[in-house]
């Protein structure tokens, strides 16, 4: 678990790499129904406007709102185990970012079609597929994935929490 602003951030930056390609891999397949390289293609087509998005989602939305929701309710810092704690953020996170990302999706999908008509319908259809794939990936797959590539590149006590001074003489 990242121990400061600095490192919530960068971690932020993977684990949402992680989990919005593989929501796009996932749904653009689900659209598609299969999967092969075009659908390949246009996930990666559409990830960066999509990974925007989530990344501003996350770090000003869901996160405050999960962490609040899961150290309120779930568990306590400083009693409960960081693997608890871990899996409590990171379960409460799916909810609202499944929530959003549906909905970004429905408008994205509307764009193709034409239409606005087909948003809340699209939305509403979307978030239980979304939220059955997203939930395991984020425990199983995206989490553990991301928390060790992200101590693997940024060792404990190597991002600082403020910038160091440098004195020039």
């Amino acid at each position: 678990m990242p121990t400061n602003k600095r490192e919530s951030l960068i971690f932020t930056f993977i684990m949402c790499f992680c989990m919005v390609l593989w929501m796009s891999i996932y749904n653009v397949a689900r659209m598609y129904g299969h999967l092969g390289m075009d659908v390949l293609v246009d996930a990666w087509v559409g990830f960066p406007p999509a990974y925007v998005f989530a990344m501003l989602c996350d770090w000003f939305f869901a996160s405050p709102l999960a962490k609040g929701f899961a150290f309120k309710h779930l568990v306590t810092p400083g009693k409960s185990s960081p693997r608890a704690m871990t899996l409590a953020v990171s379960s409460c996170m799916v909810v609202p970012m499944v929530i959003i990302m549906s909905l970004y999706g429905a408008f994205e999908g509307a764009l193709h079609a034409g239409t606005l008509a087909v948003v809340p319908m699209a939305w509403l259809t979307n978030i239980p597929w979304n939220f059955v794939m997203a939930l395991p990936w984020n425990l199983l797959i995206a989490g553990p994935v991301a928390r060790f590539a992200f101590r693997r590149a940024f060792p404990m006590g190597t991002v600082l929490d403020e910038p160091m001074t440098v004195e020039v003489a």
